[in-house]
């Protein structure tokens, strides 16, 4: 054994037997990891930290807004708010676009995009 793991498991007991390290929550059970597994194997360490610091990476943050306001859209009554958080989302899905090998919104088949477009109505909902 390691110098170092006894000395630890040296300390993890002492704490266990004063009551200091309470392990009724986590004794016998597995571990909770994180699905780290596309993160290249150099990176993890890092991006743990970064993610212990309360540091979210940018596309995240926009991944996020863009299904906050995908949500606020569907919830919305009023035209004038939801033509002004489609736009929102319209600039979000730029930024991540911009971002990415090949496109990820379907504005880029404009034939596609043109059909739907005709179908969507804002102002009244069709029976």
């Amino acid at each position: 054994m390691d110098c170092l793991a006894f000395i630890a498991e040296q300390r993890i007991s002492q704490a266990i037997e004063k009551g200091e390290l309470k392990t009724d929550g986590w004794k016998n059970k597995p571990l909770k990891l994180d699905d780290d597994h596309l993160v290249p194997d150099d990176l993890k360490i890092a991006y743990k930290m970064l993610k212990n610091a309360g540091y979210v990476p940018p596309e995240i943050e926009t991944r996020k807004e863009i299904t906050r306001l995908e949500q606020l859209i569907a919830k919305t009554e009023d035209e004038h708010q939801r033509v002004q958080q489609m736009r929102k989302l319209s600039v979000l899905l730029m930024k991540v676009d911009k971002n990415r090998p090949s496109p990820a919104n379907i504005s880029h088949d404009d034939e596609y995009y043109r059909k739907i477009v005709e179908r969507t109505s804002l102002g009244t909902k069709k029976d």
